[in-house]
């Protein structure tokens, strides 16, 4: 981690119609709601994202539990996998003066690591949390893949991402430095 870093946790997508399918859920919320929690103890900013693509205005639409947004913790609704795309989040992440994301949620196929992706172009140091991040099984021209190997393989990327003068990393929920 950079000193001076100013790191702040983004949650993407943990809402109830999201999370129904995934892949090892229960754990992946059960994590995410222990580094949300820990964050708040450090005094690390929380963003959290939501996809308003998701039964906006239903139960499908909320958090799952057992994740809940404090009022005073920043809410980025998005309609695109890129969480920056259309969004605010970049001014949001300026405005705290964020330097470093810390990033959990789902799906990992998509939202993670467009948004993973896209906040290293963009200068953020970025730590994927490898055991709070979800996806669904899917299927491709006849080929399935599991929601647990869709995780293996965005940890795997993600550990070997590069960017000149930037740290780009991955570390479980508990080992993950705020």
């Amino acid at each position: 981690m950079t000193i001076g870093a100013r790191t702040v946790v983004l949650v993407i997508d943990l809402q109830r119609g999201v999370m129904a399918e995934c892949f090892d859920a229960s754990h992946v919320l059960t994590r995410a709601a222990d580094l949300v929690a820990r964050a708040r103890e450090n005094g690390t900013a929380i963003v959290w994202v939501q996809d308003d693509g998701v039964a906006l205005g239903t139960s499908d639409w909320e958090l799952a539990a057992p994740l809940s947004r404090n009022d005073d913790e920043p809410l980025v609704r998005k309609t695109y996998r890129d969480a920056f795309a259309g969004t605010n989040l970049k001014s949001v992440l300026d405005g705290l003066g964020a330097t470093r994301l810390v990033v959990a949620g789902a799906q990992s196929d998509y939202c993670i690591r467009t948004t993973v992706q896209r906040a290293a172009a963009e200068g953020y140091d970025t730590t994927l949390v490898s055991d709070a991040h979800t996806t669904t099984s899917t299927e491709w021209d006849g080929v399935t893949i599991t929601g647990e190997q869709i995780v293996a393989h965005t940890n795997r990327y993600f550990s070997g991402l590069r960017y000149p003068g930037q740290i780009c990393d991955i570390a479980t929920h508990d080992a993950v430095r705020l």
